[in-house]
């Protein structure tokens, strides 16, 4: 199974991105780091998605951004050129209905940690902030990039209620827009350059990354028994 992978970095730090798994992400201090992680990922995306496994993964770098961004934080700002293509319905319903399973997987998730409040990471502050420590916090932050991400497509949409109701409203917002298929790029905050396909991915990227962290100080504190874990991690 061939792997197509975007790199972006800041000198050595990675962060390599899955294009035909879309959110499926390594980050690692050099790309040889990130590369060996892949696999892995790979793995545990598609069971998520309760598909077959190959014990044979290939990866293959297919683009490059080299980034003036905390890198080593998960800051990322870069535009896959297969993220600029026209979609059709089909496209979008299949996009759209994986970023809102990954939000009810996320749901899942926080709903089965039996104090939301409990930690087991150290402090540390990062570009956008404290690290979210307790289930609470990365709850509330892995949610609250929803109106956010739709804004930067200028799709009015807001952080009300729970993370998969935001998000559907966000999509039943954009859906009213005539020519949301076009998935024309918009440049949006900080003079980063946006599209429907990259917003899409970008909450399935961003669900992982929080979903991992929640998984294992989860794990951590109430033992794996304890704790669902609906993103095959």
């Amino acid at each position: 199974m061939t792997i197509n992978c975007v790199w972006e970095h800041n000198g050595n730090d990675t962060l390599l991105y899955a294009v035909n798994c879309i959110g499926a992400y390594t980050r690692g201090e050099c790309l040889e780091v990130a590369i060996a992680k892949m696999p892995g990922e790979i793995v545990s995306y598609l069971k998520w998605l309760g598909r077959d496994t190959s014990d044979n993964i290939e990866v293959v770098i297919i683009g490059e951004k080299d980034s003036d961004l905390a890198i080593k934080d998960a800051d990322s700002d870069v535009l896959f050129e297969s993220e600029k293509a026209p979609l059709t319905m089909e496209e979008y319903e299949k996009l759209k209905n994986l970023a809102l399973k990954s939000a009810n997987d996320f749901l899942s998730l926080y709903e089965s940690i039996p104090n939301k409040s409990a930690s087991a990471i150290a402090e540390r502050k990062t570009f956008y902030g404290k690290v979210p420590r307790s289930a609470d916090e990365m709850y509330e932050h892995t949610k609250n990039v929803n109106e956010y991400y739709f804004a930067e497509i200028e799709v009015d949409a807001n952080n009300g209620g729970n993370i998969y109701e935001c998000r559907k409203r966000g999509f039943e917002a954009l859906e009213t827009k005539p020519d949301f298929l076009q998935n024309l790029v918009f440049e949006g905050s900080y003079g980063e350059d946006w599209t429907l396909r990259k917003v899409m991915r970008r909450f399935i990227w961003h669900d992982r990354i929080h979903a991992k962290a929640m998984y294992r100080m989860a794990v951590k504190v109430f033992g794996a028994e304890n704790v669902s874990n609906p993103f095959c991690l």
